[in-house]
């Protein structure tokens, strides 16, 4: 499911659709993948991955780490990367705690409040008219082209005339 049938007000260019995809699905896989057998208790594979002292800690942050990576791909600001962060950083002292912080896995979900960040980022960023994903930032009339051996290259001809 895309952002833009969650949101009808909110229209994303095919690759920036496809980043949020995936990215939704690995946040869902990590945080909410199952239902706890006669309870609407959901868990992921980071509360899983968590019972293995370390090696599996390290592994469930690392993806959870790709998200933040990857939303900064996106155009995430540096604010919201800090919230993002801070965000796995709870999860990764959670995670520290043997025995409790399994069950604090359960509940505090940080790869979920990262796609809300990176989702609200989204909806204002596509409303306000920036650039699509994977373009280049717009940098303004004064922008002379690439810079090749040190000389000024150019559309138009030779030297720009």
């Amino acid at each position: 499911m895309g952002i833009a049938s969650a949101r009808p007000d909110l229209v994303l260019a095919p690759a920036e659709q496809a980043a949020y995809d995936r990215l939704e699905a690995l946040a869902r896989l990590l945080d909410t993948a199952l239902r706890v057998p006669g309870t609407e208790i959901r868990v992921g594979l980071d509360a899983i991955l968590n019972v293995v002292p370390g090696i599996g800690t390290l592994a469930a942050k690392g993806l959870g780490a790709y998200l933040v990576w990857e939303a900064r791909r996106l155009g995430v600001p540096i604010g919201t990367m800090a919230r993002m962060l801070g965000n796995l950083g709870i999860d990764l002292a959670i995670s520290a705690v043997p025995l409790l912080g399994w069950v604090g896995d359960v509940f505090f979900r940080a790869n979920r409040r990262n796609m809300d960040l990176l989702r609200a980022h989204l909806g204002r960023h596509r409303r306000s008219g920036g650039p699509v994903y994977g373009e280049p930032p717009y940098r303004g009339p004064s922008y002379r082209g690439p810079v090749i051996e040190g000389e000024v290259v150019r559309a138009g001809g030779e030297n720009g005339r």
